[in-house]
């Protein structure tokens, strides 16, 4: 997957967790409990939606690098090439 599919894959999937979320706003270093107020709930739905669709399992201790849209990228790239 390219960097872009990656990241609409991880946009998709944030806003199916948080509906209220408008993904043309959400910038690359918006955190997602900080700034976009996930909980802690809507974060393991998060990652529990991206092991699904990208086969990508993602231990509690890598939370912080899924912290953040661009973040995400970086990782999940690096784990689905």
């Amino acid at each position: 997957m390219t960097e872009a599919e990656i990241r609409a894959a991880f946009l998709e999937e944030l806003t199916a967790i948080a509906p209220d979320l408008d993904p043309a706003a959400i910038g690359p270093d918006d955190h997602l409990q900080e700034d976009l107020d996930l909980d802690s709930m809507d974060v393991l739905n998060l990652v529990a939606a991206l092991h699904l669709r990208l086969g990508v399992a993602i231990p509690e201790a890598d939370y912080p690098a899924i912290a953040t849209p661009a973040r995400a990228v970086v990782y999940l790239a690096a784990r689905t090439g």
